[in-house]
Parts: C-alpha cells; sequence; structure tokens
C-alpha cells in the first residue's frame, strides 16, 4: 500500500489507540511507516542496495509474526519500489521498545501505542529477539509447515543461549555472533526463493560431510503468500580464524616484493614459466622459491585441494536435480552469452562516459579496452557448447580471497550467495567449476597489482619491472593451484575436460570476471579500474 505525502492523515506525534500485538494490522499505522519515516531510515542503512537508484515509494508486501509465547515481534517483508521502474525487497524485523535511552541513533520511528510512549527499532538492536531466535531455532520441529518455518540441523550441539553481539560491518546482510560458537546471518536483500548460501551450506555440511565450510546449523525461511520459501536467516558455527586470505596475500606480497632490493634479486633473469603450467613444488625453479619464500606456495597447494574438494562435493550428487551435475548445451550457451554481452555493453557504456575521471596507465587501457571492444566482443560470441566436453555443476559463483578464511595452515569457504548483480535465478545456474578457480586467479591478479599500486613508493624498481616481476609471479601461482587443484579434481572422476577445454574456459571466464570488475572499480574507485583493465588486456594478449 504505497503512500505519498498528501495523503498522509496523521502527523507527528504518532498516537495509536491498539496494543502493538495488534498494531501491523492499523491502516494508519501501516500508511504513516511505510512513508518518509521508512524511506529515510532504511536509505541510510549499510544493507540498502538501491543508493544509486531513486526511490519511488515502498510497500509492505507482507509480514509474519516472530515470536515466543506472549513475546512479539514483527517480520516485514518490503518491496522498494524506485523510478527507474525496478524493485527490490528487504527483510526488516521490527520491535517497541519504551525505554528513552535504548537504542537512539536506531529509532525508525517515536509513537505512542494504547497510551505508551516509545520508539520502533530494527529488532536486531535489541538482544531479547536474537534471544529468542536462537531458542526458536534450538527447538524447532522436524518437518515444520507453519509459516515462519525455524530449522535446526542434525549437527546442531547447542546449549542455551548466554550472550549475543553484532559481528562487525557489513554490506548487505546482518551477522550476530550467538554464545561465541555460532553466527546468524540475517539477510536484509531478499529473493522470492531459498537463498543459495542456505542452500548450499547445508548441502555441503549435512549431505557431503564437506568440512572446510562453517558448518551448517540452522535456518529460518518464510513461505509467502505464493507458497514461495524465502530464506530469511542462515546460522552456522562460528570458526575461529587468523583474517581472511585477501588480507594474508597482501602481507606475504609485501613482503616478496620486498625481497627484490632485500635479495638483490635480477627481475629480468628470473626464469618463465607459460600461464596454465601444472607445477608441483619441485617444478618451481630454486630462484623462485628463494625470491617467494616456500611457505606461500605450500599455501596455495592446500588451497587448491580444498577447492577441489568442494567441487567434488558439489559434483558428486545424482538424486537431488538442483546439485546433480549436467552437461554443456544450446540453452547454457544462448543463457551465457545474452548475459555476458549485455554486462559487456554497460560496462563499454560506464567507460564511455567516465573515461574523464582517469588518467595515466588507466587512460591508456581504457582507450586501448575501447578500441579493441569488437576483439573483446568476440572472444565472448566465440562460445561453442559443442566443443566442450567437460561438466557443469553447481559452483560458489563468486569465489575470491575475500570469501576465504585462514585457520593456521587451513582454509575455509564460506558466502555461496553468488555474485551480487546476478539474479537469483542465474546464481543456480550449473557452470563450469573452472569459474570459481578463474575467480580465485583473478584474486591473485589483484592481490599482485594492489600491492604493487599501493606501496608504489616503497619498491626502488621501475613500475614496469614490478609489473614484470608480478606478472611472473602470478603465472607460477596459476601453476602451484592448477597442479594441485585438476591432479585431486581428475583423482575423483570430475569431468572439467581436456588441457584446451580448460584453458578455454579460464581464459573465458577469467575475462569475464575482470569485465565485471571493471564496472565495480569505474564506479566506486576509478584509480583501481587499472586492475581489471590490465586483467583483460592481458588475457586478449595472451598467446596460448
Amino acid at each position: 500500500m504505497p503512500k505519498k505525502k498528501k495523503d498522509s492523515v496523521l502527523q507527528p506525534p504518532y498516537k495509536f489507540d491498539t496494543v502493538w500485538e495488534e498494531l501491523i494490522d492499523d491502516e494508519n499505522f501501516v500508511r504513516v511507516f511505510l512513508s518518509d519515516v521508512l524511506e529515510n531510515y532504511i536509505v541510510q542503512q549499510r544493507w540498502y542496495g538501491g543508493k544509486a537508484s531513486k526511490l519511488k515509494y515502498i510497500e509492505l508486501q507482507e509480514y509474519f509474526r516472530i515470536q515466543q509465547r506472549e513475546e512479539v515481534y514483527y517480520g516485514l517483508l518490503l518491496e522498494v519500489n524506485f523510478e527507474e521502474a525496478f524493485y527490490q525487497h528487504y527483510f526488516l524485523p521490527i520491535a517497541f521498545v519504551s525505554d528513552e535511552t535504548f537504542a537512539e541513533k536506531d529509532r525508525i520511528l517515536p509513537l505512542t501505542i494504547n497510551g505508551q510512549e516509545g520508539f520502533i527499532i530494527d529488532a536486531l538492536n535489541l538482544e531479547a529477539f536474537r534471544k529468542l531466535v536462537f531458542e526458536r531455532i534450538m527447538t524447532a520441529v522436524p518437518n515444520d509447515t507453519t509459516k515462519v518455518r525455524y530449522h535446526k540441523s542434525v549437527n546442531f550441539d547447542g546449549t542455551a543461549y548466554i550472550s549475543s553481539r553484532f559481528m562487525g560491518l557489513e554490506q548487505s546482510n546482518t551477522s550476530i555472533i550467538i554464545n561465541d560458537k555460532y553466527v546468524i546471518k540475517f539477510f536484509r536483500r531478499i529473493y522470492s526463493d531459498k537463498n543459495p548460501d542456505y542452500e548450499m551450506s547445508r548441502f555441503l555440511s549435512e549431505k557431503k560431510g564437506f568440512r572446510n565450510t562453517p558448518s551448517y546449523q540452522g535456518s529460518i525461511n518464510v513461505i509467502d503468500s505464493d507458497e514461495v520459501n524465502i530464506t530469511i536467516a542462515l546460522m552456522q558455527e562460528l570458526v575461529p580464524n587468523q583474517g581472511d586470505a585477501w588480507d594474508y596475500m597482501l602481507k606475504e606480497l609485501k613482503k616478496v616484493f620486498a625481497n627484490l632490493e632485500y635479495k638483490r634479486i635480477h627481475i629480468d633473469a628470473l626464469p618463465e614459466t607459460k600461464i596454465f603450467s601444472k607445477l608441483g613444488i619441485n617444478d618451481v625453479p630454486p630462484e623462485i622459491i628463494d625470491w617467494a619464500g616456500l611457505n606461500i606456495f605450500l599455501k596455495l597447494q592446500v588451497l587448491a585441494k580444498r577447492t577441489a574438494e568442494m567441487h567434488i562435493a558439489l559434483g558428486s550428487e545424482f538424486s537431488d536435480t538442483a546439485f546433480t551435475p549436467t552437461h554443456f548445451n544450446g540453452d547454457y550457451e544462448v543463457w551465457l552469452k545474452n548475459r555476458l554481452l549485455y554486462q559487456f555493453q554497460n560496462r563499454l557504456n560506464i567507460v564511455e562516459n567516465n573515461i574523464h575521471r582517469l588518467e595515466g596507465l588507466s587512460l591508456e587501457l581504457a582507450k586501448e579496452f575501447l578500441e579493441r571492444k569488437n576483439e573483446i566482443r568476440k572472444r565472448f560470441v566465440n562460445f561453442d557448447w559443442t566443443k566442450l566436453k567437460g561438466e557443469r555443476i553447481r559452483i560458489h559463483g563468486d569465489y575470491h580471497l575475500g570469501q576465504i578464511l585462514i585457520q593456521d595452515d587451513d582454509f575455509y569457504l564460506l558466502d555461496f550467495e553468488g555474485e551480487p548483480e546476478s539474479t537469483i535465478r542465474d546464481r543456480k545456474v550449473k557452470q563450469p567449476p573452472l569459474k570459481d578457480v578463474a575467480g580465485i586467479f583473478r584474486s591473485f591478479h589483484y592481490a599482485i597489482y594492489a600491492t604493487i599500486f599501493d606501496d608504489a613508493g616503497a619498491y626502488p624498481q621501475s613500475q614496469k619491472q614490478l609489473f614484470k616481476a608480478g606478472e611472473l609471479l602470478y603465472r607460477y601461482f596459476i601453476g602451484v593451484f592448477m597442479g594441485s587443484y585438476v591432479g585431486l579434481i581428475q583423482k575423483n572422476n570430475l569431468n572439467i575436460g581436456y588441457i584446451q577445454e580448460r584453458i578455454f574456459i579460464l581464459e573465458y571466464c577469467m575475462l569475464e570476471k575482470a569485465v565485471y570488475e571493471l564496472g565495480y572499480e569505474m564506479n566506486s574507485r576509478p584509480l583501481w579500474a587499472v586492475i581489471p583493465l590490465e586483467g583483460i588486456m592481458s588475457i586478449i594478449n595472451e598467446k596460448t
């Protein structure tokens, strides 16, 4: 029920002669709540994804009670409509508090209910709500058929609620740490389907026993009026860790580049390797080991093994059709080309419209990108499914170093939601597992170039020399990863194609990923656009 300002019949201070348990049925309250009050609140939230568009109005698509005995909260499914003629859906749990000292920064609406003054707030700010949600999951019954479905994993071994706290700053979701043992992730942006993070986490944990992802512990799903199952929360184990693999890689790379001077490495004398070669540790020349250190290559082997084990688990299902492997076909080719050509045109438009924001190497590469657009487009069109013999499976879909936690000498893979720009349906399309590998390779490339650009003044070598060293290191990273990954995949009979097919898919997916990255960088931090542009041109210029 959209509402314009001129239709308002109530003005502050807002008073309603009803009880909290019936407030959501009061049309006047809903009209006030969905007006500028909620609009102003939502656009200021970190999890709101519509900041680049103009909000038109908000509709309350649906609501439901989240309760335990007499303790009642409301879960709201909001449809945010934009002037540009599209919409997004969000989940917002609300609570009523009367304590004036509480949640001063997080109040949505001051009001009086049945003579009691107070505030509507986001319920996640209330410990009582967090406790209730945990207890509802902990006491969930099997095969729940109610509207709000709480699920407890067979792996759950929880005890009574002790404490909870916010996990930290997040962009699109809100995570709560419970008892320093579990994490409940509340999905803010929601879709008319089960969230892939929930599906993948539950499948890998419960069905396949994959140990290197946070164990699935429980969830909350809502069945809407169209009988669609919508995931609003996912509970997993809290994995003790030393940070993510992105931060680890940046720290290691600073040492590696500092070693160029410290160890008096002659970059031009370093031995080269062909890209995508499969390398064991013994295949890496002593000069490279001396420069970069053995430990980083050993870590890459472990990461490759965990990545392969994830794909083996995802590719070993033969009863659940959502996860059974399949082959390439014409429908997939049409879907892929339409999606990528649309995305590529979007990036061309962004670069053309923002080229004035670039300078130096970024500007030079952007001009080359525009000049060679037909050549790049042709690479996307050059996808012939009849020549590909490998399998497609459900994959991570947004696999990069930031999605991986380090625990001692091991890695934990997380966040299976998929690419933020993709539709929920596209995120569930079965893809070649090498698309995830391409994502991690792009992440290696990013980390190397981010180190060169961020710390340019820290190294005496010229940028050109640092680029040469970086490209060399990048090839050895890829080679060592491929050596471990491909060997384990083939040993477990997951078909990723023969050598030329693997190289074609890797280059294709790396080009796709670099083009995808270009949009983010051009919009958010143009100085970094040089990294995906460098990636695009290196793939186009590569002779394999």
